[in-house]
C-alpha cells in the first residue's frame, strides 16, 4: 500500500477464547452471573444467540478462517480484541488475574500467527482497579496494543476515582483503550426483541462516555487514547443536550472544563453505527480523523460488508479514505 492507499483497518473484531470459558466453568459466581445475563437478555434472544455463534466459531478462533473472511470483506488489517463475554467481573481476585492473563497470552497467540495482518488487545479487571495497571502492563508485555474495556462494572462506573492510576498508566504508555459495553444495566426492561443490544449497547456507551466527560477524566488525562465502539452510541448524536445542560446548570458543569463536544474531539469512533446519515454525522461532531473502520466482525450484529457500508455514508473522498484506513496507521502504531 501507498502513504494514499493505506490498508483497510478493520478496529472492531474479536476472537473467542476457549481457554478462558475452561477456565471459569463451575467456579463460584459463574452461574449466577450467566443467570443474570439470561435474564437480561430473554429466552427468545438466548435462542438465537446460541446457534449464531456456533456458526461463527471457526471465524472466531481459527485464524486462517479469519484471515479468509477478510480477503473477502476486502480488510487488510483487523484489530482483535477478545469476546466480551470473557470480561467475567464477577471474579474474584485471584479468578481475574489468571483470566487477564490468560485471555492477553491467548489473543496474543492467536494474533502471532499473522503479525502482520492482525493486531490485538487484552483485558483487565475493572472490578478489581487495583489490578488494573498490573494487567495492562501484561497486556502491553505481550505485544498488545493495549486493553478492552466494558462501560461500567459492578458497583463503579468509569468516573470512580480507583481507576486514576489505571488512566495515569495508559496515558504513560500511549495504551490504546477500546470501550466495548457488555450487557446493560436497565435488566429485564429490555428482555425481549434484542433490545438488550439495540437500545442497551447505545445506552451503555453514552453513559460511560459520559462519565468520562463530566468527571472531568478526560482533563485530568488529555493523552488517552480511548476508541468507543458502536460509534459512540447516542451520545455523539445528541451532544448538544450535555452542551446545554454543561452551560445551564452548575451541577452539570461542575466537574469538566469544556462543553462536552469539545472532548468528542479527544476520542476515536468506530463507525458501526448501521445507518449511513449517522455516520455522516458522526463524522461532522468528532472529525473525519477521529473515526474509524469497524465491523463487530464475525458477530451478527455487525456488518459483513464494512467498506461497503462506510461508503454507503457519501463522505468527501479523503474523509473515506481516512475512516478505511489512514486514521488507523497512527493509532495502531507500534511503538
Amino acid at each position: 500500500m501507498t502513504p494514499e492507499t493505506p490498508p483497510t483497518v478493520d478496529v472492531h473484531a474479536h476472537v473467542l477464547l476457549p481457554e478462558v470459558d475452561a477456565l471459569v466453568a463451575g467456579l463460584p459466581g459463574h452461574a449466577e452471573a450467566r443467570e443474570l445475563d439470561a435474564r437480561r437478555n430473554g429466552p427468545a434472544a438466548l435462542a438465537v444467540s446460541g446457534p449464531m455463534v456456533r456458526e461463527r466459531f471457526p471465524r472466531l478462533t481459527d485464524v486462517t478462517v479469519r484471515l479468509a473472511a477478510m480477503d473477502a470483506q476486502g480488510v487488510d488489517v483487523q484489530l482483535v480484541s477478545p469476546s466480551p463475554s470473557h470480561y467475567h467481573y464477577w471474579a474474584d481476585e485471584e479468578t481475574a488475574e489468571k483470566v487477564y492473563r490468560l485471555a492477553n497470552e491467548a489473543t496474543a497467540a492467536h494474533c502471532s500467527a499473522a503479525p502482520e495482518r492482525l493486531r490485538g488487545l487484552g483485558l483487565v479487571p475493572l472490578q478489581h482497579p487495583q489490578q488494573a495497571v498490573r494487567a495492562l502492563d501484561h497486556a502491553l508485555a505481550q505485544g498488545l496494543l493495549g486493553v478492552e474495556v466494558s462501560s461500567h462494572a459492578p458497583g463503579r462506573e468509569l468516573s470512580d476515582a480507583a481507576y486514576e492510576p489505571f488512566w495515569s498508566r495508559a496515558e504513560e504508555t500511549g495504551a490504546l483503550l477500546f470501550l466495548h459495553p457488555f450487557g446493560c444495566t436497565l435488566g429485564e426492561r429490555l428482555d425481549r426483541w434484542y433490545l438488550s443490544n439495540t437500545v442497551g449497547q447505545p445506552t451503555e456507551n453514552a453513559v460511560a462516555l459520559s462519565h468520562l466527560i463530566f468527571s472531568g477524566v478526560l482533563d485530568r488525562h488529555p493523552g488517552l487514547r480511548l476508541l468507543a465502539a458502536h460509534g459512540g452510541g447516542y451520545l455523539p448524536t445528541h451532544i448538544g443536550r450535555s452542551d446545554h445542560a454543561w452551560s445551564a446548570r452548575s451541577d452539570a458543569g461542575a466537574g469538566c472544563s469544556h462543553p462536552p463536544s469539545s472532548y468528542l474531539k479527544r476520542l476515536y469512533f468506530d463507525s458501526l453505527v448501521h445507518d449511513p446519515g449517522v455516520l455522516r454525522e458522526l463524522v461532522r461532531v468528532a472529525g473525519a480523523d477521529r473515526v474509524l473502520l469497524g465491523s463487530d466482525f464475525p458477530f451478527d450484529m455487525g456488518t459483513e460488508d464494512p467498506v461497503g457500508a462506510l461508503r454507503a455514508a457519501r463522505l468527501p473522498e479523503t474523509d473515506f479514505h481516512a475512516v478505511r484506513g489512514g486514521n488507523a496507521a497512527a493509532l495502531l502504531r507500534k511503538d
